[in-house]
């Protein structure tokens, strides 16, 4: 294998603060790489912006004008960070044998790509970047964190423990992803389905460089959910068993106040009455909440709407420099819409 054409995408929301250290230290590792002969002098740098509302777009269009191997891409409105993860990665497969993922927030050690590449060339198709430990997190987060690959692997659901989306796939490994048509795409979930070669590289996660994290508790909480519910139908069961066991623990009180009353020792039971109605109460309402979510997911997979919209492509599409983002461009410049893709 000669040297691979490398494509690293770098999914952006409100990074300003940070975004220039990133474009450094990240061309600093290109031309490392291809110094090294490890990689492709077309290789190239892919942002992608996911809507941003601060400077994150005007830094990399700048980069873009700079450095002729850091390329944009605009979505349109937030779509989120995998969906933006899948633009990137679907904009650069046409022009890459292997593409890296990875935040821009530069925890991930972007160091091991240099292993990455070593993995693809040895014949891997996927290489995972796994964090060797979690001491850095907070408590709640390393235990609700590890708790949450736990849950994932009772439900049958095969992830890569303590891997992210930081990992490197080819470009048969991408062109196999774009052919899931899921709206909701879980990526560590979906990416090992793939069944291509894959191996993990171990690295320590650092601390952020600059700026604050775009995960907080809510985001981390709805991604949970979305992974859980996109992967399995585990939690309908346990609904379904939750039912019977009421239902038979209810038959069991029944006979038993029978006999009390039969027997003469009925007294009223004000505090068990109101007890076993909240707390039925409650997990009618808990089982009505999961049902609706899987409720959802199928109306958002049957209106078939497209995942993300492309504003502008600095990518695929060259676009000469005196086009800003202010300016008005030509009729249909740069603005493309990408549906789910639909195997023919």
């Amino acid at each position: 294998m000669g040297e691979p054409m490398l494509t690293i995408v770098v999914p952006c929301y409100n990074e300003e603060e940070v975004l220039p250290e990133t474009i450094r230290q990240l061309r600093a590792l290109r031309e490392a790489l291809i110094a090294e002969k490890l990689i492709s002098a077309d290789s190239t740098l892919l942002f992608v912006d996911d809507g941003s509302r601060d400077a994150t777009w005007d830094i990399i269009y700048k980069a873009s004008l700079r450095y002729p191997e850091v390329k944009g891409l605009k979505l349109a409105r937030n779509a989120g960070h995998q969906n933006a993860l899948l633009a990137g990665m679907f904009a650069a497969k046409t022009r890459s044998d292997c593409i890296v993922s990875i935040d821009a927030d530069l925890q991930d050690d972007i160091a091991v790509i240099r292993d990455f590449i070593q993995k693809f060339q040895e014949g891997y198709e996927i290489v995972y970047g796994v964090r060797k430990r979690r001491d850095a997190d907070t408590f709640f987060k390393r235990h609700t964190a590890q708790g949450f690959y736990k849950l994932m692997k009772a439900m049958g659901v095969d992830l890569v423990y303590n891997h992210a989306d930081y990992r490197l796939m080819s470009r048969r490994a991408v062109e196999a992803l774009e052919r899931f048509e899921e709206v909701n795409m879980f990526l560590r979930g979906i990416v090992p389905l793939l069944g291509f070669r894959s191996t993990t590289v171990y690295y320590d996660r650092k601390e952020r460089v600059a700026g604050t994290t775009k995960y907080p508790l809510k985001k981390m909480i709805a991604f949970a959910l979305d992974g859980i519910t996109s992967f399995s139908i585990t939690p309908i069961r346990m609904i379904s068993l939750i039912g019977f066991v009421s239902f038979f623990v209810s038959l069991l009180f029944g006979v038993y106040f029978l006999i009390l009353k039969f027997t003469g020792h009925t007294q009223t039971g004000w505090t068990s009455l109101i007890t076993s109605i909240w707390l039925l109460g409650g997990l009618q309402l808990i089982a009505f909440g999961l049902i609706g979510e899987y409720i959802g997911k199928i109306y958002k997979e049957t209106k078939r709407r497209p995942r993300y919209i492309v504003d502008l492509d600095l990518f695929n599409l060259p676009i000469p420099h005196r086009w800003h983002q202010s300016s008005s461009l030509p009729e249909g410049a740069g603005v493309q819409e990408i549906p789910p893709h639909r195997p023919s």
